[in-house]
């Protein structure tokens, strides 16, 4: 067939132009921008047009519908191919607060503007930048991952919200996937959870193909797939033709027919010209075609060669009057209903209208704990712990579970109802990742930007182990909870594998991550507080495994000061201080019993809790001054950590106590003597900041 621009074609002819509309729109995107991946939207563009076209349940006029199927492209590489279906579709722009606008979120001028500084359409999927953008996508194995936590999320919101005659919940979650996905750790992670779970509203279309960007898949993937996911307990079929419309509406009938599985279908494409019989070289790899190549192709799709960004007539229709028309129906019946749920139930309407815009409930905070000063104390993950559960028994939607850890890191919700989430019981709100550090960070991003609230905890080591998680979380302003336990070498004889070293100093770089690492019981509530306040950013708080002390709050600060990210906790009477101490967690007290010490001495000191850099950098330079005063330039930072970053606190005459080498298998005492964390230290330092400043 050959496609002018006013080309009038029906049926099958239409299905095919819709589809070369798809193709094209991509290579002219790549072409344009120099830069990008034309293949895989080439070859994925009928898997694509048909579930979008037959079988997704969305509505483009109100992308943040909340019984939408969700459609993730975990092969971010491939965004063009998103782009153009939700150009073609005619998705609407989403403002601030989940408003629907009239304008469309990607409209042609953004598509000519592919990876273009500023633009709708970066090199990969991002949630934060483009409507319709489910999830931020790019780094392989994310985007399935994320599409567990979705799925979860699906069942657990049905499980809590749907009433007898009101199912207001029974979404899908669609993500495609490249082998890449499947190699990567977090996808096995993922899928094995998934399993387990029996997430039958979770469907991956995985595009088999074998080819990756070095080269031929098989130099290094050879495994049978199909093999693997039937042992994780997934529902397996194949699609042996990526442009066969029929066959892949079959498999997707099968996975909607599949009530007690999650569903792979694995899709034989040929990357490049989307013929069985055609493969592109440049496209393989990750190029631009060349303009003689884009000539070659549309040639051969019967599209006009010096053609650019051709929508012909009756596309931009057909998309209207298939997932368009579908799609607006499906919402209005569902708007029919919830309109009848909301006036029957209103408390629980009025929950999921706070869940959507991440709000919090009225009375969030009553009831939660406050400690008694105790010079013994209790580790600041039990104290977590305690708070933990009275947030969440006041917030129904804070879930959450541990990688294998949740006795240890403190974050089993205990309280009456809480429950389990398993496979056919999917109410609980105690999630139960396994040693799953990877693939708990991306399944509770999804959770999070499902907008339920959830959190995963581990040891602070294993942050590592979720670090690509942690930071697409920030990077798409989800306000994602990492609980870490085991903050430092106070974790003893366990050895320097398991003691975190240069992981505070690490995730501190990360912009947009809130770091909190609170100094003692009554700081962790004040840090709760502050997290449960968070809506673009997600946070990582970090906890001791040893008791510390909880501070006399007569004698000493509130523990409000958390608020502003660093406080004067105690201070020199009636005059500037000599030396100012600066501690974070477990050493706060350390500092406290130092500055105990040189006042005694006659030297004046003061001591800040330094619970979060990243909050005391939003305050403003007189409150900054206030704590930090820059007359004072004797300074000593005491934290079992890596002392990197911690120059910008010191200055260049100040003192950094904290580790240089990994630590070591031995009793607590004996490790906080040998790395100089002992109160003799701390003063030992403070006079030599003294006096050098004078």
């Amino acid at each position: 067939m050959v496609v002018s621009e006013r080309t009038l074609v029906t049926g099958k002819q239409l299905d095919v132009l819709s589809i070369n509309t798809i193709r094209t729109l991509a290579i002219d995107a790549v072409q344009q921008a120099n830069s990008g991946h034309p293949g895989a939207p080439m070859a994925l563009a009928p898997v694509a047009y048909c579930l979008w076209q037959e079988f997704l349940r969305y509505d483009p006029e109100d992308p943040v519908w909340p019984n939408r199927d969700r459609f993730v492209l975990s092969n971010g590489h491939a965004s063009m191919l998103l782009y153009a279906m939700l150009h073609l579709a005619g998705v609407r722009a989403v403002g601030a607060d989940e408003q629907v606008l009239k304008e469309l979120a990607m409209p042609m001028e953004e598509i000519k503007r592919f990876r273009q500084l500023g633009s709708k359409t970066p090199g990969h999927p991002e949630s934060h930048i483009t409507s319709g953008v489910e999830t931020t996508t790019g780094p392989l194995g994310q985007g399935v991952g994320n599409s567990v936590g979705m799925a979860i999320a699906g069942k657990w919101l049905a499980a809590n919200f749907n009433r007898p005659n009101f199912e207001v919940f029974n979404y899908n979650v669609y993500a495609m996937c490249s082998d890449g996905d499947l190699m990567e750790g977090v996808g096995g992670e993922a899928a094995s959870l998934a399993g387990h779970l029996k997430l039958s509203n979770l469907c991956w279309i995985y595009d088999h193909n074998n080819i990756t960007l070095d080269g031929p898949a098989n130099w290094s993937f050879s495994e049978d797939v199909m093999t693997r996911f039937v042992g994780y307990g997934w529902n397996v079929t194949r699609v042996a033709d990526a442009n066969d419309l029929a066959m892949l509406g079959r498999a997707f009938e099968t996975f909607l027919k599949t009530a007690d599985q999650p569903t792979l279908i694995v899709v034989d494409s040929h990357i490049g010209y989307g013929s069985p019989h055609k493969q592109d070289t440049n496209a393989a790899h990750g190029e631009p075609l060349g303009e003689e190549e884009v000539r070659l192709v549309k040639r051969f799709y019967g599209w006009p060669e010096d053609a650019k960004f051709l929508v012909p007539e009756g596309v931009r229709e057909h998309f209207r009057d298939g997932i368009g028309k579908r799609g607006g129906e499906l919402r209005g019946q569902w708007q029919k209903l919830y309109s009848g749920y909301s006036q029957k139930y209103p408390e629980m309407a009025d929950r999921l209208e706070r869940m959507r815009h991440h709000e919090l409930p009225e009375g969030w905070d009553k009831k939660l704990p406050t400690f008694p000063a105790d010079a013994k104390g209790l580790a600041t993950r039990d104290s977590s712990g305690k708070v933990l559960n009275a947030v969440a028994q006041n917030v129904p939607w804070l879930i959450g579970g541990s990688a294998d850890l949740a006795t240890s890191n403190k974050t089993t919700l205990k309280f009456e109802g809480a429950g389990d989430f398993q496979a056919g019981e999917y109410a609980g709100r105690n999630l139960h990742f396994g040693v799953r550090e990877h693939g708990m960070g991306a399944s509770v991003n999804g959770l999070v930007v499902s907008r339920i609230r959830a959190f995963g905890a581990t040891f602070f080591n294993f942050s590592d182990y979720m670090r690509a998680s942690i930071r697409l979380a920030a990077l798409m302003e989800a306000p994602s909870i990492f609980i870490f336990t085991h903050d430092s070498i106070g974790l003893g004889e366990d050895g320097p594998t398991h003691q975190p070293i240069e992981q505070l100093a690490s995730l501190r770089a990360m912009p947009n991550l809130i770091v909190l690492r609170p100094g003692d019981a009554n700081e962790v509530t004040e840090a709760w507080k502050l997290i449960m306040g968070l809506r673009h950013q997600p946070v990582a708080l970090v906890l001791t495994r040893q008791a510390i002390p909880t501070l006399d709050r007569t004698k000493y600060a509130a523990a409000s000061g958390v608020a502003k990210g660093a406080y004067v906790l105690a201070d020199a009477p009636g005059a500037a201080p000599d030396v100012i101490l600066i501690g974070t967690g477990s050493e706060v007290a350390l500092c406290l019993d130092a500055y105990e010490k040189l006042q005694a001495e006659g030297i004046k000191a003061r001591v800040v809790s330094m619970p979060s850099w990243e909050i005391f950098e939003q305050q403003d330079s007189v409150y900054k001054e206030s704590v930090l005063p820059a007359k004072v330039t004797a300074r000593v930072s005491v934290e079992m950590a890596s002392t990197f970053g911690w120059e910008r606190y010191v200055g260049p005459q100040g003192r950094m106590i904290g580790m240089h080498r990994f630590g070591a298998s031995a009793p607590l005492k004996d490790l906080l003597k040998y790395f100089g964390f002992t109160v003799d230290a701390v003063v030992a330092q403070a006079r030599q900041a003294v006096t050098a400043t004078r």
